[in-house]
């Protein structure tokens, strides 16, 4: 393999000063250990292993290693290949989907009156430090169609950043994120 089709750019010699995601340099010389230590993390599983520079001859064939097993060990968890953060699994999330959030919206009317709606919130981040977010309302489309709509959002957004939804088997509905059981909700069709 070529060292532009694994990912490693030439940075003259010293690759300590290239960021490479879930890859981080161990030197210890008091103990004898140089190398490369790789940590897959995805859906709440670390996976992870080190590439000693000894074992492979040099610093830039352990560090090629490493970036191939990241990038088979990403392939096999079905984890996308990006520098981005990527969560899959998210245990503070009430609904079950990541980016899909139950909240209530206050506003205030041009008379002055505060009105409320209950929506599911859609946040998504298309680009490093930006937070996009939308809604759909409750109110309008009822719970499990909103939440539905709300997640099928969701999944467009993924597909977009990541080239395909992080996790495609998600809930219908809140009750089935619960565990609860519910009817599995009709395919949506697009309206213009």
């Amino acid at each position: 393999m070529s060292e532009q089709s694994e990912g490693i750019k030439d940075t003259g010699g010293d690759e300590n000063k290239r960021h490479y995601k879930s890859i981080s340099r161990i030197d210890q010389p008091s103990k004898h250990t140089h190398g490369w230590y790789v940590r897959v993390v995805f859906k709440g599983q670390m996976h992870a292993k080190f590439f000693s520079d000894s074992a492979y001859g040099n610093k830039r064939a352990a560090l090629s290693q490493a970036v191939t097993f990241r990038n088979q060990k990403e392939k096999e968890l079905g984890k996308p290949r990006t520098n981005r953060t990527v969560v899959g699994k998210n245990a503070r999330t009430q609904t079950g989907v990541s980016g899909v959030h139950r909240v209530v919206k206050t506003s205030r009317a041009k008379d002055g009156e505060v009105r409320s709606s209950t929506v599911y919130e859609v946040t998504w981040s298309p680009e490093p430090n930006v937070l996009r977010r939308t809604s759909v309302s409750i109110d309008k489309y009822g719970e499990d169609e909103a939440f539905r709509r709300a997640v099928k959002l969701r999944q467009a957004r993924e597909r977009e950043v990541y080239g395909a939804p992080l996790n495609p088997k998600r809930p219908n509905s809140p009750t089935a994120a619960s565990g609860e059981e519910s009817e599995p909700a009709a395919d949506v069709t697009p309206t213009a």
